[in-house]
């Protein structure tokens, strides 16, 4: 399972919202590389940034944190946050993206997404699924309509255990991953303690988002270092 730290994006900050609300905004790093380097020390390979001004508007807004945290670490990055249009996928990529995910695009324009797919391949495009129990879409159909066309990475984010520290929701992903052995789906949201990363393996998770776990200290990087080298 791969560990993968998040550090969001907002005004060239690295920060973190509770259940997706900007008002809860607490900012941890002036200078997020600082964080991508502690990540790489550690002997961790991905990192997964969002720009969350972008994803409040109508396009990129941090291209300039991405390309630094790119340019001067050796980290894998998935990007998100701003992806509306097809100049938005290509200006992520050329600032050193290694892959894409397409959140709120692939529910407002999936014809879109599937040509971006066409063309860069399932390799470089993750689909985010933002989950809420009130949202009009099912995660489960919205996930299977892109597995069908060839998406198999797969964030899945519970919105209402976002930053709120209270475990990943084990259950959801035990659901979607049924019957669905394509499918390599990565936990986002409530993850707290290594025994929510061990959990989340032994699901068959194909990867665990960790934000707020470290910033608050809950999950150490010495910790997440030892977990992924046994």
């Amino acid at each position: 399972m791969n560990l993968i730290p998040a550090i969001d994006i907002i005004e060239g900050k690295a920060v973190r919202l509770s259940q997706g609300d900007y008002a809860t905004k607490k900012i941890y790093a002036s200078d997020p590389l600082d964080l991508a380097k502690q990540f790489e020390d550690a002997n961790l390979k991905y990192l997964h940034v969002v720009d969350l001004e972008g994803a409040k508007g109508e396009g990129i807004v941090n291209l300039a944190t991405l390309e630094r945290l790119a340019s001067n670490t050796s980290l894998i990055i998935d990007f998100g946050g701003g992806i509306k249009k097809t100049k938005d996928l290509e200006a992520a990529f050329d600032c050193g993206a290694t892959k894409v995910t397409c959140g709120s695009v692939a529910v407002k324009d999936p014809e879109l997404v599937l040509s971006w797919l066409e063309r860069w391949g399932s390799d470089a495009l993750i689909l985010g699924a933002d989950w809420l129990q009130e949202s009009s879409v099912e995660v489960g159909p919205f996930i299977d309509s892109y597995l069908q066309k060839g998406m198999h990475t797969v964030i899945c984010t519970d919105i209402a255990k976002d930053g709120m520290l209270a475990g990943p929701s084990l259950e959801l992903y035990k659901v979607l991953l049924k019957d669905r052995p394509k499918l390599k789906l990565i936990a986002s949201g409530g993850i707290s303690t290594i025994e929510d990363l061990h959990a989340l393996q032994k699901a068959g998770l194909g990867g665990a988002i960790i934000g707020k776990a470290i910033y608050e200290g809950r999950i150490s990087l010495d910790a997440l270092k030892a977990f992924g080298e046994n």
